[in-house]
């Protein structure tokens, strides 16, 4: 199973925020490209990106962080936050990412997702962020009556390869992964799941390569790492468990 390091955005900085709530940011530098150099020194050769400025404004505001990071590293990125257009998404492309996460446009603006399928293909993904079990849109700012595993299947019949689920409830919090949920949603895609949120110990890692699900073939790990609750190469040895 796949790890990325999580490395998000706001107002320049590498944040992490506690149930997606802007007001409750932990700062951990001031630097994204130093950070992301760290995470490829550590070992690490991809990154989960997500402008946290973008989703809340709405478009792409730290672009210019992403594309120096891909020049300066040679990390393989997937970038999210406000790509909301075709040429939101076009620019997050060109500054190098590997593959661009549709969140909110995914469920306001069908017809966007579906171009952007046809025009990018595998490249597209697409974030399901649920709390209490329904979708949340706009930098997870606004909720939704869409259930969760509805919305999976819902993508995953309309050609999307990757989903990126993200427990809100449970993101920045340490208290472990929604195993329920992901075996859930895992076995109603036809595609890729990647995880994200809860992640504290090895143990919840394992837990998570325990599923023994196909679908299920990454984990984004943030809070856990800049907590130094364990290292890049522990949690990638936990993952193949």
């Amino acid at each position: 199973m796949k790890l990325y390091p999580a490395l998000d955005i706001l107002d320049g900085h590498v944040v992490r925020l506690s149930q997606g709530d802007f007001d409750r940011r932990t700062t951990y530098a001031a630097d994204p490209l130093a950070v992301a150099e760290q995470w490829a020194k550590a070992g690490a050769d991809r990154l989960h990106i997500v402008d946290l400025d973008g989703a809340r404004a709405g478009h792409p505001v730290n672009l210019d962080s992403v594309r120096a990071i891909v020049q300066e590293t040679g990390l393989e990125v997937q970038v999210g936050g406000g790509l909301r257009s075709h040429e939101a998404i076009d620019a997050a492309l060109a500054a190098g990412a590997g593959r661009v996460i549709i969140g909110t446009a995914a469920f306001n603006d069908p017809y966007l997702l579906n171009e952007a399928l046809e025009r990018h293909g595998e490249k597209i993904a697409v974030s399901v962020d649920a709390r209490n079990g329904l979708v949340a849109t706009a930098g997870w700012l606004e909720a939704t009556d869409l259930q969760t595993v509805d919305a999976v299947r819902a993508l995953d019949n309309r050609g999307v390869s990757t989903i990126i689920y993200t427990s809100v409830d449970r993101d920045g919090m340490l208290a472990g992964a929604d195993l329920d949920t992901v075996r859930t949603v895992a076995s109603a895609l036809r595609g890729e799941l990647i995880y994200a949120g809860g992640i504290g110990s090895l143990d919840d890692l394992r837990a998570l390569a325990q599923l023994d699900s196909p679908r299920l073939t990454a984990v984004v790990i943030g809070k856990a790492l800049y907590e130094a609750r364990f290292t890049l190469a522990e949690a990638s040895a936990a993952l193949c468990t």
